[in-house]
């Protein structure tokens, strides 16, 4: 199972999600935002946290529109896997690929601690190592975590069960304390809570090992 990690000026999570995509059991390669391609045969595309291009303008917009971002966008297009971590999340936001935006937090600081989180589906590659209505404890480290959509959008996203995670105590003022959501074939997820950082015991626990786990698994099984 082959994983590329798009590396960013200002992407400073892009080498610990290398490394839990190998603990997972996923070969890895490092793709640098100037790129034109992914890499042939690429399963899955991880889209770091960080600071791209330093936030300007908005978080992940200048990302958005990076040579490799039109590869990425194609590859999800026709059916690949995408995750989006973060500034990860707020880049796939960007480019359309997943539905609203995130805002400046509710209450206006940054704010970087672990968080609790509910399994709002197992119904993903990305959540199938998870039972549904479980919690799992995962850092943020975000200044623009706020998910907003408008109600239809939020109304759908929970009628169709593509809230993946939730926070069971909100730290940023997100809509229907939304922490991740899937896109429409479930192919991709965008969170901004980091499994990356909570994927090895020297991390202080390995809740975000299944998530790895689970979506290497499935996609090396096909």
């Amino acid at each position: 199972m082959h994983a590329a990690v798009i590396v960013f000026p200002g992407s400073n999570c892009d080498r610990d999600l290398a490394v839990a995509f190998e603990r997972a059991g996923a070969q890895v390669s490092m793709v640098w935002h100037k790129d034109t391609d992914l890499p042939q045969g690429v399963d899955i595309v991880g889209v770091p946290g960080g600071f791209s291009y330093g936030d300007y303008l908005r978080c992940g917009a200048i990302a958005a529109n990076s040579p490799i971002c039109r590869s990425v966008i194609t590859h999800a297009d026709k059916g690949g896997y995408v995750l989006g971590v973060c500034n990860g999340f707020q880049i796939l936001t960007e480019t359309g690929i997943l539905p609203g935006a995130l805002l400046r937090n509710a209450g206006l600081k940054y704010v970087c601690k672990p968080v609790e989180l509910c399994v709002a589906t197992a119904d993903s590659a990305f959540t199938s190592g998870y039972a549904k209505g479980s919690n799992l404890t995962v850092p943020i480290a975000h200044h623009d975590g706020n998910y907003y959509a408008d109600d239809a959008t939020l109304d759908r996203l929970m009628a169709e069960d593509r809230v993946a995670f939730t926070y069971c105590d909100n730290p940023n003022g997100s809509a229907r304390d939304i922490a991740g959501i899937l896109s429409e074939n479930r192919r991709v997820l965008g969170m901004m809570p980091h499994p990356e950082r909570m994927a090895e015991p020297l991390h202080g626990g390995t809740d975000g090992a299944a998530l790895f786990a689970g979506v290497v698994g499935q996609l090396a099984d096909a």
